[in-house]
């Protein structure tokens, strides 16, 4: 959880870790408001961006492959699953949309 202070158009203007006389509302750190907060501070970077949203695409063509059992998730290294199983636990935590699934046709 991040504490925020907004400006007078409700923007994201600064985020603290603890919560302060200024920094009031809590919010999640994946907000998109904190996100954007974030990107706005740092500069965006496309790579950056583009790797994000390619993992998420690996991720998915992993489970396909093991549930068609053409590879077994233990035949992955153990560092592997270890960050595979974290992140599936971030993404149900958080109800993402699972790219390969649905009807758009890829």
């Amino acid at each position: 959880m991040v504490f925020v202070k907004r400006d007078e158009e409700g923007r994201v203007q600064s985020v603290s870790l603890t919560q302060d006389d200024w920094h009031t509302e809590a919010m999640s750190p994946g907000d998109p408001a904190v996100s954007g907060f974030s990107r706005a501070l740092m500069g965006a970077d496309p790579l950056a961006d583009s790797d994000l949203r390619l993992v998420r695409v690996l991720e998915d063509v992993i489970d396909l492959l093991v549930s068609r059992d053409v590879i077994r998730f233990t035949d992955l290294p153990q560092a592997a699953q270890v960050k595979l199983m974290e992140r599936r636990s971030m993404r149900e935590a958080r109800d993402v949309l699972n790219l390969l699934d649905g009807d758009d046709p890829l």
